[in-house]
């Protein structure tokens, strides 16, 4: 009986050793992960739904609140192209079908608006489109999508010409002004299309477009990418056309090669432009990224954040990691602190100013591209 007794005095203990290991254990763990930026996302994607989404069009509004003619006029395709890609971003992050709902509408309401197709005059609108919905499709298997992109992507290959040796023209009416917009999502999405479907003609195509946008339209002492060459007839290079934009894509088709060829060069492409963002487009006093006007230029800063992410994605080793997620930080801390000032998750063009009584969808979405990458950031443990 004695001994008995010992054994069940013995397996208490252990049980209660057991018990006080878990404890201390669990108690050793690190805390749960934040969810502050992931939430504001949230919050953000329900704002562009319920201010900006016109049910009836299937379409988002030019602006917020809708004024008269401004609501629908005129018809910013490329902007709603980065508004398939923003609830793709929310649709990754939560997998709410929610926003695969909206995507669906979108899609009608898009070829409702544009006559019954996806193509446009315009190349580097195209593009944009074409990369939203191969993301879409990703994201969604939806058929629809990838067929939507692969169309887009015969109509943007007929944009190319030997005007200024080479490059797809801006625009069918004007085949022989090149740019910028018009080239490195080229690139980018040829390198994609090439990811997918192993196609060497779609590999042969972001190599020689992006040939010759370095070629043509990058500074090789800094990376500094220029907009455009011969818009004026001329064959004169717009050197004092510095956007945002340009300096993104560029970015994302050197990051996007890089996965598709594994060639380090391309890597070293892409940092060396984002190294010079500080130089050239950060306020030395605040780190903040400039204000690009209203219109079009309200999605440049945006364009740029979300191919940025790529390259630390990519580059985790690289040596800008540690300042390009700082940069992405201290932009994302006030465009949150000056959107929020009215309760309102609504941004100006202006990261450093609250948004005007009236605000584009060009800002809102650009916001929002912050904001989601700042998610992802979060969610892989990657902010200081």
């Amino acid at each position: 009986m004695k001994q008995k007794k010992i054994i069940a005095s013995v397996a208490v203990l252990l049980v209660f050793a057991a018990a006080l290991v878990w404890q201390l254990a669990r108690n050793n763990e690190p805390a749960a992960a934040s969810a502050v930026w992931q939430e504001r996302a949230e919050e953000a994607q329900l704002e562009l739904s319920g201010s900006f989404w016109d049910e009836k069009r299937g379409l988002f509004s030019n602006a917020a609140p809708c004024i008269a003619q401004l609501c629908t006029d005129p018809f910013n395709y490329w902007w709603l192209a980065h508004a398939v890609d923003v609830l793709t971003d929310g649709y990754e992050r939560t997998g709410d079908e929610r926003y695969t709902e909206q995507i669906a509408k979108l899609y009608q309401g898009l070829l409702d608006r544009n006559a019954g197709v996806m193509i446009n005059d315009y190349y580097d609108d195209m593009e944009w489109m074409a990369l939203a919905w191969l993301r879409a499709y990703d994201a969604t298997k939806d058929e629809r999508y990838k067929q939507a992109s692969l169309e887009l992507w015969e109509e943007i290959k007929g944009g190319w010409n030997e005007e200024m040796g080479g490059g797809i023209a801006w625009r069918k009416e004007q085949i022989d002004y090149k740019n910028t917009p018009a080239n490195a999502p080229a690139a980018i999405l040829a390198a994609r299309l090439y990811e997918h479907f192993q196609n060497e003609e779609d590999l042969d195509w972001a190599r020689k477009i992006y040939n010759w946008q370095k070629q043509t339209l990058v500074d090789p002492d800094t990376g500094l990418v220029w907009d455009g060459i011969n818009r004026t007839g001329d064959g004169n290079i717009d050197k004092d056309w510095q956007f945002t934009y340009g300096q993104g894509v560029y970015i994302g088709a050197g990051v996007e090669l890089y996965h598709a060829t594994e060639d380090k060069d391309y890597l070293k492409d892409a940092r060396q432009t984002a190294a010079n963002l500080k130089d050239i487009f950060l306020s030395p006093a605040t780190g903040m990224l400039p204000s690009e006007g209203e219109g079009d230029g309200g999605l440049f800063k945006g364009v740029l954040v979300r191919y940025v992410g790529e390259l630390i994605a990519a580059d985790p080793d690289g040596p800008e990691q540690k300042e390009l997620i700082g940069m992405l930080e201290t932009n994302a801390d006030s465009l949150w602190q000056y959107g929020k000032a009215e309760d309102k998750a609504v941004f100006s063009n202006s990261w450093v100013q609250t948004p005007d009584p009236v605000v584009q969808l060009s800002t809102e979405l650009s916001g929002i591209m912050l904001l989601e990458q700042m998610a992802v950031l979060e969610k892989n443990g990657q902010l200081h």
